[in-house]
């Protein structure tokens, strides 16, 4: 019987102070050349001549063909996912939704603000811009980054502000079970600015697990590659609880508190 990598107690303790862990060959790279294959289709460029690249990104959405949800279902993830959550906690999922495909570019891709990835419809549910987010990260118990193409420095990595997940806890109690819009909480991220930052790089098959409050951004693609990368949410199969009874909290709500009570 093939034994499943799990989580060291040092990554979990790393994903609990910084905020995400990376799990390299998460998936195979064959899938991912698979994924590829579609991806590049559906641009309508090719992938052989740089003059057809001619936006800085494109956004492709919906996909649950077998590339995508064979890697999303991996028995790493899964195993991570019981560890971070909790088994029984989240919801499967068997598509990856929507890749931002960057293209090498001297243009301003315009979307490259740091921001919380927001959880639930608010006064609009069709004004991304309205969903919201609360102290208990309703319906969202990950914030998860799937690498399709090899992803250096230049190659518009995603930011990631370590332990900036702690801040936000601070920043959402006052907020209560209403919680801030995506756009109320982008407000408040310059208090997030000390922290260190790193990027998510990696080759094809990387997957990063971060926390639903984990401060991050896009950026210009500086490369010759594009890049190609998902980055789904993994939904919640029953709310997370900042009170138990039997103290069997997930390192995400160990996270949580810890910065209401302002460790960071």
């Amino acid at each position: 019987m093939t034994t499943i990598p799990r989580l060291s107690d040092a990554q979990i303790e790393q994903f609990i102070q910084d905020g995400f862990v990376r799990i390299d060959e998460a998936f195979p790279r064959e899938l991912a050349e698979e994924g590829l294959a579609i991806l590049w289709r559906d641009t309508g460029c090719d992938p052989s001549d740089p003059k057809t690249w001619t936006r800085p990104v494109i956004r492709l959405g919906g996909y649950a063909q077998a590339p995508f949800s064979k890697a999303v279902n991996m028995p790493v993830l899964h195993t991570a996912f019981d560890q971070l959550i909790g088994r029984g906690r989240w919801a499967p999922r068997f598509s990856l939704g929507t890749f931002p495909v960057r293209f090498p570019s001297p243009e301003d891709p315009g979307d490259a603000g740091w921001h919380v990835d927001a959880s639930y419809p608010g006064e609009d549910p069709t004004d991304f811009f309205s969903y919201r987010i609360n102290v208990h990260s309703r319906e969202r118990a990950l914030l998860m980054l799937f690498l399709f193409s090899d992803v250096g420095e230049h190659d518009a990595p995603t930011r990631i502000r370590r332990g900036s997940h702690l801040d936000v806890a601070r920043l959402l109690e006052p907020a209560g079970e209403a919680g801030l819009s995506f756009m109320e909480l982008a407000g408040k991220l310059d208090m997030t600015a000390r922290r260190p930052e790193a990027l998510a790089t990696g080759e094809k098959g990387t997957v990063y697990l971060c926390h639903p409050f984990l401060v991050h951004s896009a950026q210009p693609h500086h490369g010759t590659k594009p890049r190609f990368m998902a980055q789904p949410p993994l939904h919640l199969a029953e709310p997370f609880r900042l009170e138990r009874e039997d103290s069997g909290y997930s390192p995400v709500e160990i996270a949580i508190k810890q910065g209401l009570r302002g460790r960071s």
